[in-house]
């Protein structure tokens, strides 16, 4: 019977991964936090995208760019009230440089942090302060619990560290960076100013707008429909079966370990365990998308409201946004080869 380091590095990381997302779910909900989602969500993240655990410098990092994602966001909501289309240009502006940070050799972790919460703490804040500070401490508790179950998953499911030189992160040419991350923040804006009009409904559509962002960084306009709608589609299909499957026995355990089941099976092709022709992005925000609509769907039950309307209407939702976030891909493209064919046609 194989051990725990007898698996092969594959086998930890979809381990580790399912492991990690399914504590946080639990304990997130256990807990009874004010927007559960945010720390599986971030967990995932976490455990999806580094290999090893955080260094000492790099949770002091994270917890600066809590502290300023907060900061910064309160700071927008009276200019937002009294000046909304300053506000709202400021918001497009810094949106555009937290996804140029990433793209231009930073934390990809740390633009998505950053991109997440400035859009929800400030949509909560024009609509109530009392819904800001509520966000903000929903933020704070999520990215520690992230942290933390992050933490314990690496100790749990450790891997040996890389030996030899640290691998260089992969920056893009300035001008290609800025059109990405003007083209990520047009995906964001949307779902944004949607979510201002009722934040507590709409803040799922702006997770799932910040994690489309992030996606179309790295998917082509070719791709788009397939990468986009397909992970959005299967998000939706999970959510569903996940909800079914918990319905049999309703209890927190069973919530750990359904998670903790769906977890390894879409781990064992974001690992390519099983291998497919979809990219590692399309099962990792397949699995986003699956989180954010089931813990709606908890909290619409808990609340008494009619979990199957309310479910329908966020996966339009939801649709709707990612297709609006293909248009995007598409024109940008579009553009792009226009630019470049007029520039050929210039060269003598």
């Amino acid at each position: 019977m194989p051990t725990l380091t007898s698996l092969s590095i594959p086998g930890q990381r979809a381990l580790r991964v399912a492991t990690g997302t399914a504590l946080a779910l639990a304990v997130s909900f256990a807990l009874d936090f004010p927007v559960p989602v945010i720390a599986p969500v971030f967990a995932l993240f976490l455990l999806a995208t580094q290999n090893q655990p955080l260094s000492l410098k790099a949770a002091l990092a994270l917890a600066l760019v809590v502290a300023g994602t907060t900061g910064s966001g309160l700071l927008l909501v009276p200019l937002l009230r009294y000046y909304p289309i300053a506000g709202v240009l400021l918001v497009g502006l810094c949106l555009f440089l937290a996804f140029r940070f990433g793209l231009s050799g930073g934390n990809n972790l740390v633009a998505t942090f950053l991109a997440a919460g400035l859009t929800m703490i400030s949509a909560a804040g024009v609509a109530d302060q009392e819904l800001a500070a509520t966000v903000v401490g929903a933020l704070v508790k999520g990215v520690l619990l992230a942290v933390l179950v992050s933490i314990v998953s690496h100790a749990l499911f450790s891997e040996p560290a890389p030996t030899g030189a640290k691998p260089v992160a992969r920056v893009m040419a300035p001008g290609l960076a800025a059109r990405i991350a003007l083209q990520a923040a047009l995906v964001v804006m949307p779902a944004w100013l949607l979510a201002m009009n009722d934040p507590a409904s709409y803040m799922p559509i702006i997770m799932k707008s910040v994690s489309l962002g992030r996606q179309s960084c790295t998917t082509s306009a070719r791709g788009a429909a397939r990468e986009l709608l397909g992970s959005t589609a299967l998000g939706g299909l999970l959510a569903i079966a996940f909800w079914f499957a918990l319905r049999l026995f309703v209890n927190i355990g069973m919530f750990y370990l359904w998670m903790l089941l769906f977890g390894l099976m879409v781990g064992r092709k974001l690992f390519r365990i099983s291998p497919t022709r979809y990219s590692p992005g399309f099962w990792l925000n397949g699995l986003v998308t699956m989180i954010i609509l089931l813990g709606q769907s908890v909290q619409d039950s808990a609340a008494g409201k009619d979990v199957y309307r309310a479910f329908a209407v966020r996966m339009a939702l939801f649709l709707a946004v990612t297709a609006y976030a293909c248009l995007m891909l598409q024109i940008f493209e579009w553009r792009a080869q226009r630019g470049a064919a007029a520039r050929e046609r210039n060269t003598p």
